[in-house]
């Protein structure tokens, strides 16, 4: 007989539109907010790729970062620890390069090898030219640009939220393993220190739509820190504005849609979404 927490193990790539898509508007939104401190700019959530697909204020970023990594040299003399490739190298670019001109394409692609060459970036985080330009993958660029935030706050630059928050679990993580800070903690890297007033109601509020007879759980560890499942999974969760964010490996989700893929009455759900998924059994891992 189906446990209470039986699902659809298919419905797990069946989401709601809402749930899926909001961990990338949240990332698009901090990140417009970063920029527009940075650099004065207009650049909002729902204009984000319109706003960057001239490449200009990509390059120039670009070169902000390249500026701050000799500032760090200059006052620490070396560069060491994970992340540490420093940019030697700026972009150079077409400030008035108009849209979807040629002009525009070389300057995403510079900056696109920028990232590779002078930053050191994966390629599975980075993303192409059309990405951008055609919206082929806004998802990989939104994903880069917060990799060379990322990096880059560890010399001193302005980093967004989300990465200040991850400074400040990292920071949780090494006094939870007793792990010293010194050789952790890098020169100008930034904390964050978070509310977490109302968390817990937030957290428990997103829960409460668990309709199955043995609620699936997630029970509070400490401030932001949450044991999910029938597991001994353990996971951080904070406020981004009005998402609640989940740290999941080396990304962020939103709880929401973090529930919608591990709590199992919500992948039973999704099975409306398509009625010829093939039942079976899916447990919360």
């Amino acid at each position: 007989m189906a446990s209470p927490h039986s699902c659809n193990q298919g419905a797990r790539s069946i989401k709601p539109f809402r749930s899926s898509e909001e961990y990338l508007f949240a990332m698009k939104e901090d990140l417009a907010e970063w920029l527009r401190e940075l650099y004065g700019i207009s650049v909002w959530s729902h204009t984000f790729a319109e706003a960057l697909e001239t490449g200009s204020v990509l390059c120039q970023h670009a070169n902000e970062v390249t500026r701050a990594a000799r500032r760090f040299l200059q006052e620490h003399g070396t560069a060491q620890g994970p992340y540490m490739k420093l940019p030697a190298r700026e972009v150079t670019f077409n400030h008035a390069a108009p849209r979807a001109s040629f002009a525009a394409r070389d300057n995403v692609s510079n900056f696109i090898s920028w990232c590779r060459t002078e930053m050191g970036i994966a390629d599975v985080l980075m993303f192409e030219t059309e990405d951008l330009v055609l919206r082929k993958n806004e998802k990989n660029f939104v994903l880069c640009l917060l990799e060379v935030a990322r990096r880059a706050s560890r010399f001193g630059m302005a980093a967004p939220l989300l990465i200040r928050m991850e400074e400040e679990i990292e920071q949780e993580i090494h006094e939870d393993l007793h792990v010293p800070d010194e050789g952790k903690a890098l020169p100008g890297a930034q904390r964050w220190a978070s509310d977490f007033e109302n968390l817990d109601e937030m957290v428990q509020h997103l829960v409460s739509r668990c309709t199955c007879p043995t609620q699936f759980p997630m029970v509070k560890v400490s401030e932001g820190k949450y044991r999910v499942g029938d597991s001994s999974t353990l996971i951080f969760v904070r406020i981004l504005r009005n998402h609640v964010m989940v740290r999941v490996g080396g990304g962020w989700d939103t709880l929401e849609h973090y529930l919608d893929k591990h709590d199992p009455c919500r992948c039973t759900s999704l099975t409306a979404f398509d009625p010829g998924i093939t039942i079976g059994p899916c447990s919360p891992g």
